[in-house]
């Protein structure tokens, strides 16, 4: 049986990837409770990076959202890991977004929006969140953006 949060990605034309693993000595994600936290997830396809570089310089804003909806589209992936099924997802709590920019970049919570806007399109009410959305001068493999979550499941 296919959930009704998988029809709906599919209906977006969203098929879940595998689960990237860990690249370093950490772990995808954790449990405690009936939380989810994910670790950041960057921009992957097919084990690849989508963007590198840094908004206000190698990119612009709409790459820069686009970057960030593939960034939640593996944090999906590593929550359908999680729980088996992304309808047990209660609410989506928090997440934060890494935007890699130019000192002089002000626009960071619109790229940030490449995540929220999907996954409150994929989750409805329950993927209406919380979020900050944080400057760095670089992420882990020249990526531009990195996401991770924290998700309330039963």
């Amino acid at each position: 049986m296919t959930s009704t949060i998988g029809l709906r990605l599919k209906q977006l034309g969203i098929d879940l990837p595998e689960p990237t693993a860990a690249a370093a000595k950490y772990v995808p994600w954790v449990q405690t409770g009936n939380l989810i936290f994910t670790s950041g997830q960057l921009p992957l396809k097919d084990g690849v990076l989508t963007a590198t570089g840094l908004l206000g310089q190698d990119m612009d804003i709409a790459a820069g959202q686009d970057a960030a909806r593939l960034c939640a589209i593996n944090v999906l992936a590593q929550l359908r890991e999680a729980l088996g099924d992304l309808d047990r997802v209660q609410r989506v709590v928090k997440i934060t977004v890494f935007v890699a920019a130019t000192p002089g970049f002000r626009e960071h919570h619109l790229v940030a929006n490449g995540a929220s806007e999907l996954l409150a399109t994929a989750f409805g009410d329950k993927g209406e969140h919380s979020r900050s959305a944080v400057g760095v001068s670089g992420l882990p493999l020249n990526a531009p953006v990195e996401v991770e979550a924290v998700i309330e499941f039963d």
